[in-house]
Order: C-alpha cells, then sequence, then structure tokens
C-alpha cells in the first residue's frame, strides 16, 4: 500500500460516515491548555486523504507541507494519546496498532474540554487544513 501519509501520523479507519466530523470537532476541544486564561491549542489534526485517513499532531502536519518543524517525543506521546482516546470513545479503528502503541502521554498533559464547556474556552488551532 502506498504511504501517501509519508510515515507520519496514525492511519485510522471510521467507524460510521459522519465519524469523521465527530472526530474533527472533538479534536478541536483536546490539547494544551493555557495556565493564565482559558485558552487551549489543538494539539491534532484528522487528515483525508485520497479515501484514507491519519491523525496527525499539528507539527507532522507541518512536515507534511514540507516546512521547518521541533517535533518531539512529547508531541508523538500526546498524538498516541488522543488516537487511544478516540478509540475507546469508539470513533475509530486503527490501521496499525504499533504505530500508536509507545510513546504515551499521561492524560495529565493533555486537557479535554467538555463540548458542553467550549463556549466558556477559546478553542485555538495551530494549524489550520486547507489553507495556505
Amino acid at each position: 500500500m502506498e504511504d501517501i501519509f509519508n510515515g507520519l501520523g496514525v492511519e485510522i479507519t471510521l467507524r460510521e460516515k459522519d465519524d469523521f466530523l465527530k472526530i474533527r470537532e472533538t479534536l478541536t476541544r483536546i490539547g494544551v491548555s493555557s495556565k493564565k486564561e482559558k485558552k487551549l491549542f489543538q494539539s491534532c489534526h484528522i487528515l483525508h486523504k485520497r479515501g484514507r485517513y491519519a491523525i496527525m499532531h499539528f507539527k507532522e502536519l507541518f512536515i507534511l507541507d514540507g516546512l521547518s518543524s521541533d517535533i518531539s517525543e512529547t508531541d508523538i506521546a500526546r498524538r498516541n494519546t488522543i488516537v487511544d482516546l478516540l478509540k475507546e470513545w469508539e470513533l475509530l479503528d486503527v490501521i496499525d496498532e504499533e504505530i500508536a502503541e509507545e510513546p504515551k502521554a499521561s492524560l495529565g498533559q493533555i486537557k479535554i474540554i467538555p463540548h458542553r464547556d467550549k463556549q466558556d474556552w477559546e478553542l485555538v488551532p495551530k494549524y489550520h487544513i486547507g489553507k495556505t
């Protein structure tokens, strides 16, 4: 199978057709929060390319765009833990489990804003898919 994601991200399959939108919205509420204000920086995005899907850390998307990136093991750990959460919530299946196996971040390193509280937070994406 062709590697359209250049060895980046975690390739997934959706369980239901509308799960793409559910995952995209859910990812806007998962990330790293500011200590001083109610601001959440989104860690991961769902990428759809040629009929296939992957969960990518925003720094992996920079690499895919040919930009420089200082992606760290902590970033990958956070991505892997977020993929685990989405799987636990029955929104996706992981194609190659080994990719998301290690490293893992503790849930204390990830902020999840409940849907009912999202209007109280400023949700800040660090990457905009489809925009140049």
